[in-house]
């Protein structure tokens, strides 16, 4: 018996997608999204999350899908990204959150390999459940280095506009 690894299954589009539980912080309800100027299209803008500014991406754009409207089902996927600038708080837009699924080391396979394809860089490997596939995403690859500087950027513009004046 192999390794049991936990994974939030989500959807975008028709496929299943999933990540590894230990990445998610929680999952919201969608909120709306403040959006912020002069920023990438994926990059919808940041939430409030208990006082904090999260930036917020949409996935389906990321992965270059034609974006829809907001549902009863979109959720926020709030997730711990670790970066060589240190961990970052993200939400990440889903058309729907699933469930918690669990997945032997023997039921993922590698990301197969489209020659020069680097979105299969995102994907940690194939899971297999019910005789569905599972696309498993490595969401610490999803963002490129600059993105993530970027994303960064934001983030600390937000916590010091979140410090009263007094005290700056």
């Amino acid at each position: 018996m192999g390794k049991i690894n936990q994974y939030l299954t989500f959807r975008l589009d028709q496929e299943q997608y999933a990540v590894s539980v230990y990445s998610v912080r929680e999952v919201l309800e969608y909120v709306p999204i403040t959006r912020l100027p002069q920023t990438a299209a994926y990059m919808k803008g940041v939430i409030n999350l208990r006082g904090m500014g999260i930036p917020v991406i949409d996935l389906r754009i990321k992965f270059g899908m034609p974006e829809v409207p907001v549902t009863k089902d979109t959720s926020i996927i709030v997730l711990d990204i670790k970066s060589r600038e240190g961990l970052l708080i993200i939400g990440a837009l889903a058309d729907s959150v699933q469930e918690v699924i669990e997945l032997e080391d023997q039921e993922i396979e590698a990301a197969p390999r489209f020659g020069h394809n680097l979105a299969v860089e995102y994907i940690q490997g194939i899971g297999k459940k019910d005789g569905k596939f599972i696309i498993i995403l490595d969401m610490d690859k999803i963002l490129s280095t600059d993105e993530v500087v970027n994303l960064s950027q934001i983030e600390t513009r937000l916590e010091q506009e979140a410090v009263p004046t007094e005290t700056r």
